[in-house]
């Protein structure tokens, strides 16, 4: 118990250092799932530990506090669990983005040049061994090969908010197009997510794709209503048309298996008395759902939308 009180404080300080807006009463009630005078004593063993720590007033005169940046160096460590995590993480992206290995490398290289010799003579061996004992196994498909000089640039105007013309090679032409970058969606293939100035619409580019980039010196506002994360949830996978109801039924011989999956991040699902499983959402892009649902063969029935085979069917 005592341990994991410390624990706790020891992830509430670092917390406070990171928060660059602070930390308040409600943040840490809501963090650690604790009442109001529990937040408050957890604060106060903060900043008896750290008078440096700093009070703030936020939003509707909200006190909230932070200990300045550097304040903690001293107290903190790497785990063996943390580093076979970050292992893992350059692992499998050197099958999905080899382009960000490099950067991630080196930051492996900071964190054990920031060990002392003692704790990284301890974990190393430990690391090494479960570097070489943990694998993934690869789809079967082409291999996703991206311009690391395109994502930086892309990164870059992303960030800054600039113009691009990208030249695309689509599936039935080639041709510049002008747009404004917004961020990018990884899966079975990249993209990049932009608002095309020539169709007034948020489109998704294919990164393999992209032949050529232009940053120009030009500047858009983003749409401050804009939510990537909202804007990939209306459809499964990756294309976007309009949303409808989904309702799949599972059979009793493939429903424990199912059950394990999230289809989608707004799915309700239902363990039926007869054994068998119904998934329900509301998404578009059959097309992708087609291509998951012939995974499950026999196995799985389509309940909504009744015209499904109709939907299907790409247009593009």
């Amino acid at each position: 118990m005592f341990y994991q009180k410390t624990q706790k404080l020891l992830e509430m300080s670092l917390w406070m250092q990171n928060a660059e807006n602070g930390v308040s009463i409600a943040d840490i009630m809501q963090k650690f799932n604790v009442s109001k005078r529990t937040a408050i004593r957890m604060k106060d063993m903060v900043k008896e530990q750290f008078p440096q720590i700093k009070e703030i007033n936020g939003p509707h005169n909200t006190k909230r506090w932070y200990i300045p940046q550097g304040s903690l160096g001293q107290y903190v460590g790497f785990s063996l669990t943390e580093i076979n995590a970050l292992q893992n993480a350059i692992k499998l992206m050197k099958t999905k983005m080899p382009e960000d290995v490099d950067a991630l490398e080196t930051i492996m290289h900071k964190i054990k040049a920031s060990m002392s010799s003692e704790a990284l003579n301890r974990i190393e061996p430990d690391a090494e061994a479960l570097l070489e004992a943990e694998g993934y196994a690869l789809r079967a498909g082409p291999r996703i090969k991206v311009n690391p000089k395109f994502m930086q640039k892309l990164r870059n105007a992303v960030i800054a908010c600039k113009i691009i013309k990208i030249k695309y090679q689509s599936k039935t032409k080639n041709e510049w197009r002008t747009v404004h970058p917004y961020g990018f969606l990884y899966g079975n293939k990249h993209y990049l997510i932009a608002w095309h100035t020539k169709k007034k619409a948020m489109c998704h580019f294919d990164l393999n794709n992209i032949e050529d980039i232009q940053v120009l010196d030009e500047y858009f506002t983003r749409n401050p209503e804009f939510s990537l994360e909202e804007f990939s949830r209306q459809s499964f996978g990756v294309y976007q048309e309009e949303p409808f109801d989904v309702e799949w039924k599972f059979d009793k011989e493939v429903a424990k298996e199912a059950a394990k999956y999230i289809f989608h991040p707004t799915q309700e699902m239902i363990e039926n008395p007869d054994g068998t499983l119904t998934i329900k959402f509301r998404a578009g892009g059959a097309r992708e759902m087609d291509w998951h649902l012939y995974t499950w063969g026999k196995h799985v029935k389509v309940i909504k939308p009744k015209d499904f085979n109709k939907r299907k069917v790409w247009k593009g």
